[in-house]
């Protein structure tokens, strides 16, 4: 192979990978969504919902990931119309992923490019708890809509969708496993896994606390209790210390007969108190700051060569480091401060979702680092010196981690219920209010969001309690 072929090959490849293909922005080959983003998240930080989305690239990660980002923004500035809109764009976008088999065609393309570029050249494909809060947004544009059927069609969408996405992530991750065998990789890509940071409280980081309840909170509105007492269930198994979503399933273990669970309750909980009859319900969901987004981790990997070396190379990974949650004080109504419990924790999800992906991640980490400087050293060895200074120039540059997520998602989501005497109740904080009005018989839900200093939320009147 002379010199000149190499060149020629060299340059035309980074002149090709440069120009790109339609799925990856020059921004996915020589940086990555987090740095991209950071400027949009930091407004949303602060709470400046409209610079927020002013600033936030446009279509970086593909329809499914920008319609979820966009749409998150446009429900936090009230617009939701367009927030609506941008949410079924994604939804629809999944389902032509998932359904149309030319995906598959593009998507061998796209692992072809990959393998010498980054992980962000392969068509985005949300997570199991991104599917979960893709439909848990499209419900509460509908409950703000006062559209509680369809609200209700989506978060049985979301069971659906997320039940699907699992066995799919078992899928990959068990070929995963088998071509680590193959390659002869398992004890190299075992020694990087062994370091990556880990993860604790595994259920609340797979399952979806805040989806579970604002499910079973649908169900009971619509009078659907066995379906309602199921979900209230599956909270409590996720946030068993959240004494709000514990009285949700006493209340409804009451009405619905069931004993056994009743003693089990009572023994951990206390017995329940009946509120008197003239009282409405009060149910507020507060999302307070923004998910943590993931950042760079350079790891070192060790590969034995057929020469009898051992050649290290670096790879770059996405992983979340350690960070404080900063969340807002308590709200006040009334004049009294409201202690909501945390009921889901998103960067926990984010980072569960993470480290499950990790092994398949890996494997092709090592497998892109080794094929492009296999590259580079074919022209080192037969003298094309430009050749291989540019292989390993752009073999550097364009070692990107993926960082792709959702990133405009809330920390975490906190739960206050209370029985009230009818009338109106104020819901305030840093000199910003919603309005509650509590109805006898009846469930008012309360939707609120805080960022930096900023507040922004609505009530809706549901069925019987």
């Amino acid at each position: 192979m002379n010199k000149l072929f190499l060149r020629t090959t060299c340059v035309f490849f980074c002149v090709y990978m440069l120009s790109g293909c339609a799925n990856l922005s020059g921004r996915g080959l020589f940086s990555h969504y987090s740095a991209s983003t950071s400027e949009s998240r930091a407004a949303l930080g602060q709470g400046q919902y409209q610079q927020a989305l002013d600033v936030l690239p446009d279509d970086i990660a593909g329809p499914i990931l920008d319609g979820m980002e966009k749409g998150r923004l446009n429900f936090l500035l009230q617009d939701y119309p367009e927030s609506l809109s941008s949410f079924q764009q994604s939804d629809l976008a999944v389902r032509v992923q998932e359904d149309a088999a030319e995906i598959q065609i593009s998507e061998g393309l796209n692992q072809a490019g990959s393998l010498f570029t980054n992980d962000n050249m392969i068509t985005y494909q949300a997570s199991d708890y991104e599917l979960g809060f893709l439909h848990l947004y499209l419900s509460l544009n509908y409950i703000q809509k006062h559209d509680l059927n369809a609200a209700l069609v989506e978060v049985r969408r979301a069971n659906r969708v997320q039940e699907a996405a699992k066995k799919r992530r078992e899928a990959e991750l068990a070929a995963a496993e088998e071509r680590m065998e193959s390659e002869g990789l398992s004890d190299n890509i075992g020694a990087v896994l062994s370091r990556y940071p880990g993860a604790g409280k595994i259920l609340a980081a797979i399952q979806n606390g805040y989806l579970f309840y604002l499910s079973g909170m649908l169900y009971e509105a619509d009078g659907s209790l066995s379906d309602a007492y199921i979900d209230y269930k599956r909270a409590l198994a996720v946030a068993p210390d959240n004494d709000y979503v514990a009285q949700a399933v006493q209340r409804l273990a009451v009405r619905l007969d069931m004993k056994d669970d009743l003693q089990l309750l009572t023994r951990k909980y206390g017995p329940w108190q009946s509120p008197p009859s003239t009282t409405g319900r009060l149910i507020i969901l507060d999302e307070q700051g923004v998910v943590q987004a993931p950042e760079g981790w350079r790891a070192p990997l060790w590969v034995y060569q057929s020469n009898g070396q051992n050649v290290l190379y670096n790879m770059a990974l996405p992983h979340y480091p350690p960070r404080p949650m900063v969340l807002p004080g308590p709200m006040v109504m009334n004049g009294r401060p409201l202690k909501a419990t945390p009921l889901a924790n998103v960067t926990q999800m984010a980072r569960q979702s993470l480290n499950e992906a990790m092994p398949a991640r890996v494997l092709r980490q090592a497998l892109r680092v080794i094929a492009k400087d296999q590259f580079r050293q074919a022209a080192a060895q037969n003298g094309d010196e430009l050749g291989n200074a540019l292989a390993n120039i752009f073999n550097t540059l364009t070692e990107q981690p993926d960082t792709r997520s959702w990133q405009s998602l809330p920390a975490q989501v906190a739960l206050y219920q209370e029985d009230l005497m009818p009338g109106s109740h104020l819901i305030q904080w840093q000199g910003q209010s919603v309005e509650a009005e509590i109805k006898q018989g009846r469930t008012t839900f309360v939707w609120v969001s805080r960022q930096g200093q900023t507040m922004n939320g609505w009530s809706v009147l549901l069925g019987g309690n």
